[in-house]
């Protein structure tokens, strides 16, 4: 297969089939915009199954994405998409760069969900910006804004209504959509520990990466054990 792209966590491969593309998750780590780096056999096959299962739940809750089907342990089939270049994070609670801009308390529940958008540059950091830069950019119309806005919503019940289920609480998360060959703006990426902040709703546990940032303990058995509590949930 022709690979098209490789990025910090996953290589992505032309199919003979169009619009349809080869996903292969990595075993590499990092932090920091690629500051810190590791590569720990396993976590991409982790990221892989997680990602594969959340998928399945948000398309049977409506909500559908570029993933089409789980193809190993490692590898995801997918329908190409033409990739909007914005994360997208939506926060149900203070944690992480948003307690360093603004005068919240890490852990502070926010009073309804915040949706933010930050320009994928890894040059540039990824920066935080605005509707207003959004457009200036040629990046999204308003109608097309709100849309992004509206279906990470959608996306954030889905994901809350699942980690309840879990003993969880869905901290944060941040996600990449795309238009697929109809312009219709449509989930895309992936979904896991290494895109979301988890944390146990008694004990405030992390199940997500930062444990790896910060060093508060293994990453792989902080992945395996929401792995585990993720089948238990949706299967």
């Amino acid at each position: 297969m022709e690979l098209l792209y490789e990025g910090k966590a996953k290589r992505i491969y032309k199919t003979d089939t169009p619009n349809e593309l080869h996903v292969q998750y990595k075993d590499d780590v990092t932090a920091g915009n690629g500051e810190k780096h590791d590569i720990m056999e396993g976590k991409g096959r982790l990221n892989n199954e997680i990602s594969s299962l959340i998928f399945e739940y948000l398309h049977d809750f409506g909500i559908e994405s570029h993933f089409i089907k789980k193809l190993s342990d490692t590898e995801q089939l997918v329908r190409s998409m033409k990739i909007i270049p914005l994360e997208v994070v939506v926060r149900n609670v203070a944690a992480g760069s948003i307690t360093k801009r603004l005068p919240f308390e890490s852990g502070q529940p926010l009073n309804k969900p915040l949706v933010e958008f930050f320009y994928k540059d890894d040059a540039l950091g990824d920066p935080l910006i605005t509707d207003a830069h959004v457009k200036a950019l040629n990046i999204a119309s308003d109608v097309e804004i709100a849309a992004l806005k509206t279906k990470a919503l959608k996306i954030n019940e889905a994901l809350i209504e699942l980690m309840d289920k879990m003993n969880l609480q869905l901290v944060d998360f941040k996600i990449e959509f795309g238009k697929d060959d109809q312009g219709i703006i449509t989930l895309a990426d992936e979904i896991s520990p290494d895109t979301c902040r988890l944390w146990d709703k008694d004990t405030k546990e992390n199940f997500d990466k930062d444990v790896y940032r910060k060093s508060t303990g293994n990453l792989l058995d902080a992945y395996e054990a929401f792995y585990k509590k993720l089948k238990g949930a949706v299967l």
